[in-house]
């Protein structure tokens, strides 16, 4: 039984029917280079005005479109926290995007000077992690992991706050296809991501919402039209949605750059194994920013029109399908008189 104080911020993320339509902001190398392209520059020629100019043009025209944002604290806050409406929920990021890389696998960490308790401080709705995975990476590597994402659940827990974890599966060191950043592998291995997430389920990491890639890359998806194909990418879902369920742990979506088409068509296998939504970013905002920044006004227009567009189609494929998140508080049937909550809280 989830506690009072994650009760409610989960409820500050989704919408009133319970559904997560949530716009992630906290995305920093994608959008690093979205500029640098748009600018014809390296990456590390962006600056840092830059950055903070594009991220207070997202919030501003999709933030009255969604139920809550994942803003990082480096960027997004200072640009645009005065922004964000007083119903959007804010979930904030607490991993450093530059992570360890290893021969035996990839190493995350927290941002310098950044916590839990701060997140809580400041007012954040949920504190959201991204842990690079895979079963099949360094014993090591994967120890460091799960410590990373344990301890961070204990300090959630302790400061009543909800947990949003990200898994993604990644690229060794030395392969063909090594990036540092995120990009759907076509040839990715459905059970890395469905591993990933029966360990992750678990509830000694305290978690409360997953938030997960895709178990088969978005450009090879099948058309889900109950052949056979359509029948086996489903079972992949499921076995996501079963370990889910029996966690009680509701998940969400990202989109992973796909186009809005393909993203979609993933929401659409993911709703049908019990999902409860999106928290998706590239999808929405990256084109408005790759073709027109630093042309503000271009990037604001193509957001109200294109951008919304998408978030809007992707709102009402959720209300439609996506499974509606209840609270669940503890019972209160011990509480017998004045005093006795607030001492046993």
């Amino acid at each position: 039984m989830r506690t009072i104080g994650k009760n409610r911020g989960l409820a500050r993320l989704a919408d009133a029917d319970g559904h997560f339509r949530m716009v992630a902001l906290d995305q920093r190398p994608p959008l690093f280079d979205a500029i640098a392209q748009a600018k014809g520059i390296t990456r590390d020629k962006v600056e840092y005005a830059d950055v903070t100019a594009a991220k207070r043009l997202l919030v501003e025209a999709l933030a009255p479109h969604c139920s809550s944002m994942l803003f990082d604290p480096n960027f997004a806050v200072p640009a645009a926290i005065d922004l964000l409406p007083a119903r959007c929920g804010l979930i904030l990021t607490l991993e450093e995007h530059r992570t360890e890389e290893t021969p035996g696998g990839r190493k995350s960490r927290a941002i310098a000077n950044w916590s839990v308790e701060k997140i809580r401080a400041i007012g954040g709705d949920a504190v959201k992690v991204l842990a690079w995975y895979r079963p099949d990476a360094d014993a090591a590597v994967n120890e460091h992991q799960k410590k990373f994402v344990r301890e961070i659940g204990a300090e959630c827990a302790r400061h009543d706050i909800p947990y949003v974890l990200e898994l993604l599966v990644y690229p060794f060191l030395g392969s063909a296809n090594h990036t540092a950043d995120y990009v759907e592998s076509p040839g990715k291995l459905p059970s890395l991501v469905i591993e990933s997430v029966r360990e992750f389920a678990k509830p000694e990491y305290a978690v409360d919402l997953l938030k997960l890639e895709s178990p088969l890359a978005a450009n090879s998806l099948p058309a889900r039209d109950g052949g056979a194909a359509a029948r086996a990418a489903q079972r992949e879902f499921d076995a996501i949605g079963e370990t889910c369920r029996q966690r009680r742990i509701p998940w969400v979506l990202l989109s992973g750059g796909a186009a809005p088409d393909k993203f979609e068509r993933v929401l659409d296998y993911a709703y049908a194994a019990g999902a409860g939504g999106f928290l998706a970013g590239r999808t929405i905002w990256l084109d408005a920013v790759r073709s027109h920044f630093p042309d503000q006004k271009a990037v604001a227009d193509s957001l109200r029109k294109d951008g919304v567009a998408v978030l809007e189609s992707l709102s009402d494929l959720t209300t439609a399908k996506a499974k509606a998140w209840t609270a669940h508080y503890p019972g209160f049937g011990n509480i017998k008189q004045e005093g006795d909550f607030a001492r046993a809280y």
